[in-house]
């Protein structure tokens, strides 16, 4: 399999630790292992240390107060510690007492978080790992996109299928299970299901909770679980001012890969065309912007807009700075503009544009329209928002 550089880029001046949070199998090990090749690496995912360490976490202490200080130069690495939360408290111990830098890198916060593990209180800054994003792939071919997703085993492998089915059933549902994560196991499954033909779209809590036999609240719990576990995330409704006619508190969710997403509902597409591909486009369009916003550590506001008559523009960057619309057909006529051209009216953003599947940029009004390869470009190369 190709060696592919990531965006990522860690940099941590002496004594300052951080974690890296990441879904399984996006190359976050594998990025460690390659930028820090001779840091001290423990490995909880392998049963037996975790076990010893549970059983013991001061043994992490000891064992690194033994070693020479030329290994200590070094951040230590800690991967999967959710897995063995305790060893939190001796972390902490080591970076105040002995100016030890550690980087703790994990799959899901939530347990941490639940289990009211020891999270450094701010003396370890924050990273994120996404699955593959264009700027680290040549020749993208946006069918491959989207029916393999962009985990690198599934993206990079002729059979993918096989392989992006065990990540659906195996890892994504057993490891919610797994780590004891909800008590209704068929409720969440069913959820789970669920979600693949619900995600891009407003999210009805009571609808769904329906669907399930569960309340809304479980619901909500069962998303904010995806969310803690990585999995997804919520985008917000842009609401800058109010307004009778803006939809202001329902959230849409969508999945962190397309592939899954696709996995789930058993989709494959064949043709670049039709309703189908035109969720998938938009979701892996969301999903460099969400990339994008992390790597370049600008960290910008992603949100949507939605009026009660239905008029929608799909994201909203940095609080209004950037609209945009995405739309999969080859063709966009101008009625497909009125919702940008309703917002832009309302909010004056810098930059109105419609990303698609058309082969040459062109200027409508105040509304640029992109080919998302062009799009792409521009995104990462700094020119949309910055």
């Amino acid at each position: 399999m190709q060696k592919i550089k990531r965006m990522l880029n860690i940099v941590l001046p002496k004594s300052q630790s951080a974690f890296l949070w990441g879904p399984r199998k996006i190359g976050k090990s594998t990025y460690l292992r390659d930028a820090f090749s001779e840091s001290l690496y423990y490995d909880f995912l392998k049963t037996d240390m975790a076990l010893e360490f549970i059983k013991r976490p001061s043994l992490l202490r000891e064992q690194l107060l033994a070693k020479d200080a030329y290994f200590l130069k070094h951040p230590i690495i800690l991967d999967e510690v959710q897995k063995v939360p305790q060893i939190l408290d001796e972390v902490h111990w080591l970076i105040e007492n002995k100016k030890l830098n550690f980087i703790l890198c994990g799959s899901s916060a939530r347990k941490l978080k639940r289990g009211k593990a020891n999270l450094l209180g701010g003396r370890a800054w924050r990273y994120e790992m996404f699955p593959l994003v264009t700027e680290e792939l040549k020749d993208i071919n946006l069918l491959r996109v989207l029916n393999r997703g962009m985990i690198p085993d599934h993206y990079l492998r002729d059979d993918y299928e096989k392989s992006l089915r065990g990540y659906v059933q195996d890892y994504l549902k057993e490891e919610v299970f797994a780590e004891g994560l909800t008590r209704n196991i068929p409720a969440f499954a069913r959820f789970f299901d669920t979600v693949g033909y619900t995600h891009g779209e407003l999210t009805n809590f009571s609808n769904i909770a329906r669907d399930c036999g569960v309340d809304a609240k479980t619901i909500r719990e069962y998303y904010q679980i995806l969310e803690d576990t990585l999995l997804g995330r919520m985008v917000e409704p842009f609401k800058k001012r109010q307004s009778r006619q803006i939809i202001i508190k329902t959230p849409k969710f969508y999945l962190f890969d397309v592939g899954v997403a696709g996995a789930i509902v058993k989709r494959h597409l064949s043709e670049e065309r039709g309703e189908a591909f035109g969720r998938a486009f938009e979701h892996f369009i969301f999903m460099e912007i969400v990339a994008h916003a992390s790597y370049s550590e600008l960290n910008y506001a992603i949100q949507y807009w939605r009026t009660k008559s239905r008029l929608e523009v799909d994201f909203i960057l940095g609080g209004g700075e950037v609209s945009i619309e995405v739309k999969g057909q080859s063709h966009v006529e101008n009625r497909d503009l009125r919702p940008l051209a309703a917002f832009m009216d309302e909010y004056r953003p810098n930059k109105a544009l419609v990303v698609c599947n058309e082969r040459e940029e062109r200027v409508v009004g105040k509304i640029k329209i992109l080919p998302w390869g062009r799009f792409l470009e521009e995104l990462w190369g700094g020119r949309i928002i910055s």
